[in-house]
């Protein structure tokens, strides 16, 4: 499986998380009783994800100031948690590559068509935080 479609994954499952306002361990556990095999980067990312949420919430609301989490799109705010750890602790995947997968998740399964643009102002926003 490719990082990609484990980053995607990870959104989807992420996604259904917020939707059905499910614990992750719970959506993972209904995956695999439907039989559906998970990767080992795509738990590593939920599993980051939900032990840093707080902070990466708290980081998407300070970089977005016109957007709540609950106005966001669910898939959107998604695809910002999954990148947004990538940025902060995954430290063998350079920044740029996150940022470039999350525009290019936006393209594939984005809910609006400004998606990608929205993606890419945040996590630039981010970037420039990280790195000064």
């Amino acid at each position: 499986m490719t990082r990609r479609k484990s980053r995607i994954d990870a959104v989807i499952l992420l996604y259904q998380s917020d939707l059905l306002e499910k614990n992750i361990k719970e959506i993972i556990k209904n995956e695999i009783m439907f039989e559906k095999k998970i990767d080992d980067f795509t738990i590593k990312l939920l599993a980051g994800v939900s032990k840093h949420r707080k902070e990466i919430d708290s980081m998407i609301k300070e970089i977005a100031k016109n957007w709540t989490l609950e106005r966001m799109a669910i898939i959107d705010r998604n695809i910002l948690r999954v990148a947004i750890y990538e940025m902060l602790y995954e430290k063998d995947i350079p920044l740029k590559v996150s940022v470039d997968e999350a525009i290019e998740i936006a393209k594939i399964i984005g809910q609006k068509e400004d998606t990608p643009k929205f993606i890419n102002g945040v996590l630039g926003k981010i970037l420039i935080n990280i790195t000064d």
